[in-house]
Protein backbone atom coordinates (compact mmCIF):
# COMPACT_ATOMS: atom_id res chain seq x y z
CA UNK A 1 0.00 0.00 0.00
CA UNK A 2 2.79 2.42 0.91
CA UNK A 3 4.65 1.74 -2.37
CA UNK A 4 1.47 2.43 -4.32
CA UNK A 5 0.89 5.69 -2.43
CA UNK A 6 4.48 6.83 -3.05
CA UNK A 7 4.15 5.90 -6.71
CA UNK A 8 0.96 7.95 -7.02
CA UNK A 9 2.56 10.92 -5.24
CA UNK A 10 5.61 10.82 -7.51
CA UNK A 11 3.36 10.66 -10.59
CA UNK A 12 1.31 13.65 -9.37
CA UNK A 13 4.48 15.62 -8.62
CA UNK A 14 5.93 14.87 -12.05
CA UNK A 15 2.71 15.85 -13.81
CA UNK A 16 2.49 19.07 -11.77
CA UNK A 17 6.11 19.94 -12.50
CA UNK A 18 5.59 19.30 -16.21
CA UNK A 19 2.43 21.44 -16.31
CA UNK A 20 4.15 24.25 -14.40
CA UNK A 21 7.16 24.16 -16.71
CA UNK A 22 4.94 24.28 -19.79
CA UNK A 23 2.91 27.20 -18.47
CA UNK A 24 5.84 29.15 -17.03
CA UNK A 25 7.63 30.39 -20.12
CA UNK A 26 9.85 33.26 -19.16
CA UNK A 27 10.28 34.21 -22.80
CA UNK A 28 9.32 37.72 -23.89
CA UNK A 29 6.71 36.42 -26.32
CA UNK A 30 3.70 36.28 -23.99
CA UNK A 31 1.70 38.64 -26.17
CA UNK A 32 1.86 40.75 -29.26
CA UNK A 33 1.38 44.45 -29.76
CA UNK A 34 -1.72 45.50 -31.72
CA UNK A 35 0.33 47.14 -34.49
CA UNK A 36 2.29 45.38 -37.23
CA UNK A 37 5.86 46.01 -38.30
CA UNK A 38 6.16 46.67 -42.03
CA UNK A 39 9.48 45.68 -43.62
CA UNK A 40 10.56 46.61 -47.13
CA UNK A 41 13.58 44.60 -48.25
CA UNK A 42 15.74 45.57 -51.22
CA UNK A 43 18.29 42.83 -51.90
CA UNK A 44 19.74 44.51 -54.98
CA UNK A 45 17.89 42.19 -57.34
CA UNK A 46 14.30 42.53 -56.13
CA UNK A 47 12.14 44.29 -53.55
CA UNK A 48 9.85 42.57 -51.07
CA UNK A 49 7.22 43.63 -48.55
CA UNK A 50 7.12 41.67 -45.30
CA UNK A 51 4.92 41.99 -42.23
CA UNK A 52 5.82 41.03 -38.68
CA UNK A 53 4.10 40.81 -35.33
CA UNK A 54 5.79 42.72 -32.53
CA UNK A 55 6.06 41.01 -29.15
CA UNK A 56 4.73 42.78 -26.09
CA UNK A 57 7.91 43.84 -24.30
CA UNK A 58 9.65 47.14 -23.55
CA UNK A 59 12.13 46.61 -26.41
CA UNK A 60 9.42 46.21 -29.07
CA UNK A 61 7.44 49.12 -27.63
CA UNK A 62 10.55 51.34 -27.87
CA UNK A 63 11.07 50.22 -31.47
CA UNK A 64 7.42 51.00 -32.31
CA UNK A 65 7.74 54.47 -30.70
CA UNK A 66 10.87 55.14 -32.76
CA UNK A 67 9.15 54.04 -35.98
CA UNK A 68 5.99 56.06 -35.27
CA UNK A 69 8.11 59.21 -35.65
CA UNK A 70 9.41 58.16 -39.08
CA UNK A 71 10.40 55.02 -41.01
CA UNK A 72 13.97 53.83 -40.42
CA UNK A 73 16.32 52.59 -43.16
CA UNK A 74 18.89 50.00 -42.12
CA UNK A 75 21.79 48.63 -44.14
CA UNK A 76 22.03 44.95 -43.23
CA UNK A 77 24.89 42.52 -43.72
CA UNK A 78 24.99 38.75 -43.59
CA UNK A 79 26.46 37.19 -40.50
CA UNK A 80 27.23 33.52 -40.00
CA UNK A 81 25.05 32.39 -42.88
CA UNK A 82 21.98 32.48 -40.62
CA UNK A 83 21.02 36.16 -40.19
CA UNK A 84 21.08 39.68 -41.56
CA UNK A 85 22.19 42.31 -39.06
CA UNK A 86 22.24 46.11 -39.09
CA UNK A 87 22.55 49.04 -36.70
CA UNK A 88 19.51 50.87 -35.36
CA UNK A 89 19.63 54.68 -35.09
CA UNK A 90 19.00 54.44 -31.32
CA UNK A 91 19.69 52.04 -28.47
CA UNK A 92 16.62 50.18 -27.23
CA UNK A 93 16.03 48.62 -23.82
CA UNK A 94 17.17 45.00 -23.65
CA UNK A 95 15.20 42.00 -22.40
CA UNK A 96 17.88 39.40 -23.11
CA UNK A 97 17.23 35.74 -22.45
CA UNK A 98 19.06 32.62 -23.58
CA UNK A 99 17.06 31.53 -26.63
CA UNK A 100 17.38 29.61 -29.85
CA UNK A 101 16.16 31.63 -32.81
CA UNK A 102 13.95 30.32 -35.60
CA UNK A 103 13.65 31.50 -39.19
CA UNK A 104 11.61 34.70 -39.23
CA UNK A 105 12.65 35.87 -35.77
CA UNK A 106 13.42 39.56 -35.42
CA UNK A 107 15.98 39.98 -32.67
CA UNK A 108 17.54 42.91 -30.83
CA UNK A 109 21.26 42.38 -30.31
CA UNK A 110 23.28 44.45 -27.82
CA UNK A 111 20.46 47.01 -27.70
CA UNK A 112 21.51 48.77 -30.92
CA UNK A 113 21.40 46.13 -33.67
CA UNK A 114 18.44 44.43 -35.31
CA UNK A 115 18.67 41.02 -36.92
CA UNK A 116 16.41 39.04 -39.22
CA UNK A 117 16.99 35.30 -38.86
CA UNK A 118 16.64 32.86 -41.72
CA UNK A 119 18.20 30.00 -39.74
CA UNK A 120 18.82 29.13 -36.09
CA UNK A 121 21.26 30.41 -33.49
CA UNK A 122 21.44 30.24 -29.70
CA UNK A 123 22.52 33.20 -27.59
CA UNK A 124 21.31 35.83 -25.12
CA UNK A 125 18.92 37.88 -27.24
CA UNK A 126 15.79 39.99 -27.02
CA UNK A 127 12.93 38.88 -29.24
CA UNK A 128 11.30 41.84 -30.97
CA UNK A 129 8.93 40.06 -33.31
CA UNK A 130 8.28 37.42 -35.93
CA UNK A 131 8.03 37.79 -39.71
CA UNK A 132 4.74 36.30 -40.87
CA UNK A 133 3.68 34.33 -43.90
CA UNK A 134 7.01 33.18 -45.35
CA UNK A 135 8.85 29.89 -45.22
CA UNK A 136 12.52 29.55 -44.33
CA UNK A 137 13.41 28.99 -48.00
CA UNK A 138 11.40 32.05 -49.12
CA UNK A 139 12.97 34.19 -46.41
CA UNK A 140 16.48 33.09 -47.35
CA UNK A 141 15.75 33.93 -51.01
CA UNK A 142 14.31 37.35 -50.08
CA UNK A 143 17.27 38.23 -47.87
CA UNK A 144 19.61 37.15 -50.63
CA UNK A 145 23.28 36.28 -50.59
CA UNK A 146 24.76 39.72 -49.91
CA UNK A 147 23.80 42.97 -48.22
CA UNK A 148 20.21 44.19 -48.10
CA UNK A 149 18.51 47.44 -47.25
CA UNK A 150 15.51 47.25 -44.93
CA UNK A 151 13.01 50.05 -44.38
CA UNK A 152 11.05 49.54 -41.15
CA UNK A 153 7.78 51.25 -40.35
CA UNK A 154 4.63 50.77 -38.28
CA UNK A 155 1.08 51.78 -38.98
CA UNK A 156 0.22 54.95 -37.10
Amino acid sequence: KMKKLISILITVLLLTATACAAGNKTDSTKGVLPMKLNIQIDNGTSKHELTASLYDNSSSKALAELLQKAPVTIDMHDYGNFEKVGFLPATLPRNDKQITTEPGDIILYLGNQITFYYNTNSWNFTRLGKIEGVTQAELKKILGEGDVTAVLSVEK
